[in-house]
């Protein structure tokens, strides 16, 4: 089962929806890849909140992940783990060529044993990256890069992936998870396959104390606010909001009439 569904023994185990991690390693294995991770609050430099609702929140290692798998190498699948910083799983590669190790996004179907590889003359096996121009119309692709001087950054969520629509001489047509189409350099690299953990969507937290535990913290309605302290607030009996941010903007698109 991907989903576990507890006994509810207490309120807060009643509508709990979990995922199975049963074949996952908690603990990391590449330790040179771990960094501390200091929680901000959503504080800037100042010590300013800038980013409402967060705080708290378990304490967190950050994986190092190599997005930009721009460089020959080969190496095998040794483990498949959890990261506590994304809702996709990762997998610790030992590149046997270069004598290192690293960390990449687990796509599906790629298990302990498997090789990847990655760079120009890269195979077309799920976990291989290589530039769009080697890639068929119509496969799937994640964890691709829009600039050739930057890392990749889109389609990283669990579950996801990119279709590639079309290519010309010079640009290739990709379709994002959200329905948009962006044009790509030929040369820019992506990932073949598609995100692990696409049942994520699909848990509960079941209580507001686990919300807690993920650095988030409660959220009030402006109606339910005072006057001085949101431009919803105050009035008699309930009502609707009026479409303005805490700092008294209009927060929805104007419609123009034709």
């Amino acid at each position: 089962m991907i989903l576990k569904f507890l006994k509810p023994t207490t309120p807060s185990q009643r509508n709990l929806v979990r995922l199975n991690r049963k074949q996952l390693r908690k603990k990391p294995i590449i330790k040179t890849e771990i960094s501390g991770l200091k929680n901000s609050s959503g504080r800037n430099f100042s010590g300013k909140i800038t980013v409402r609702h967060r705080g708290n929140g378990h304490k967190k290692n950050y994986r190092k992940i190599n997005f930009s798998r721009t460089i020959k190498s080969t190496g095998i699948v040794v483990s498949i783990e959890y990261d506590p910083n994304r809702n996709s799983n990762i997998a610790a590669i030992y590149d046997f060529t270069k004598n290192f190790f690293f960390y990449i996004l687990a796509p599906k179907k790629l298990n302990v044993g498997n090789i990847v590889e990655s760079g120009f003359d890269a195979e077309f096996n799920t976990g291989n990256a290589m530039p769009i121009s080697r890639i068929p119309e119509g496969s799937f692709i994640h964890n691709v890069g829009h600039d050739i001087k930057k890392k990749t950054h889109l389609t990283r969520a669990a579950g996801t992936f990119a279709v590639l629509k079309e290519k010309t001489s010079n640009y290739a047509r990709v379709k994002l998870s959200s329905k948009q189409e962006k044009l790509i350099p030929l040369q820019c690299y992506a990932t073949l396959g598609v995100l692990s953990n696409e049942s994520y969507f699909l848990t509960r937290l079941g209580k507001a104390g686990h919300s807690r535990w993920l650095n988030k913290r409660p959220k009030v309605r402006g109606v339910a606010m005072n006057p001085v302290d949101h431009p919803h607030g105050g009035g008699e009996g309930k009502k609707s909001g009026k479409g303005f941010s805490p700092w008294g903007r209009p927060n929805k698109k104007s419609s123009k009439k034709k």
